[in-house]
């Protein structure tokens, strides 16, 4: 555990946050991998300070979508009707196993990397699997797409819970497929808040096994903080096109080098 602020723990979270402003994702899909390879940080830890980490940003983006009215609470129930009770069965199971161990290590990086390369093909591919199967989601009854959300939330609940990695690129690709006529606005506000008490949830489970670093998770968001208002500024300076493939290619290198 560290015992004062690191500086380059605080460049790490500036970086990260500038991504996160500017393309509103990225920040459990850089930060993990950014702790395990680079700082080589013990995966468990990685992803339970992670869960932190994202549960505080992602409040502070709640509370701005909330003021915009860009979120559906009825969404984010449904979402949470299966993410919580998935997270909290997910954090049963891993209390059962020695997180300080060389196999959960090893579970927890085969884990992160595979949903690195889904977070990256969701980047790329989003727009076609819109346009392939968006109209048939579209038709669907609403008692089916009630079900299809929240079992979307419950598999969040377990990826998210073990990887840190999920709650943002891909619940916003699978709200999108659900409800392809709802504003994009109203979606990623929408996926912002149900991520909150999902990560909360998850960080505090993890918190309570012992795989929190709090310095660590200090020192993360001051960088972070100042890196999201920056990033937020220049987000329209800077376009999609140019950003999201970038973002992609750093995830496939990351989630290959993980998986392998």
């Amino acid at each position: 555990m560290m015992t004062q602020m690191d500086p380059l723990y605080s460049l790490s979270g500036f970086f990260v946050g500038m991504l996160v402003g500017q393309t509103g994702m990225g920040g459990g899909s850089l930060m993990t991998p950014i702790l395990v390879l680079f700082f080589h940080v013990h995966p468990a830890t990685a992803v339970g300070t992670d869960l932190l980490y994202a549960a505080v940003t992602k409040t502070a983006g709640t509370l701005v979508h909330g003021m915009n009215h860009t979120i559906d609470w009825r969404m984010v129930r449904r979402l949470a009707y299966g993410s919580v009770p998935a997270t909290l069965l997910t954090l049963l199971l891993i209390s059962q196993v020695d997180l300080t161990g060389p196999m959960i290590n090893h579970v927890i990086s085969l884990v992160l990397g595979l949903m690195l390369l889904l977070t990256a093909l969701s980047l790329v591919f989003r727009r076609w699997f819109l346009g392939q199967f968006g109209a048939a989601m579209a038709r669907l009854p609403e008692q089916m797409t009630v079900r299809l959300t929240v079992a979307v939330g419950a598999a969040l609940g377990v990826l998210v819970t073990i990887s840190s990695v999920g709650a943002g690129a891909l619940g916003g690709a699978a709200l999108l497929m659900l409800y392809p006529n709802l504003p994009m606005a109203m979606i990623v506000g929408t996926d912002i808040a149900h991520a909150v008490p999902l990560t909360l949830i998850a960080g505090a489970g993890h918190w309570w096994l012992g795989s929190v670093d709090w310095m660590m998770l200090a020192s993360l968001l001051s960088g972070s903080i100042p890196g999201i208002v920056i990033g937020s500024y220049f987000s329209a300076r800077v376009p999609d096109r140019v950003l999201r493939p970038i973002l992609a290619a750093t995830l496939v290198l990351v989630g290959g080098r993980l998986v392998v």
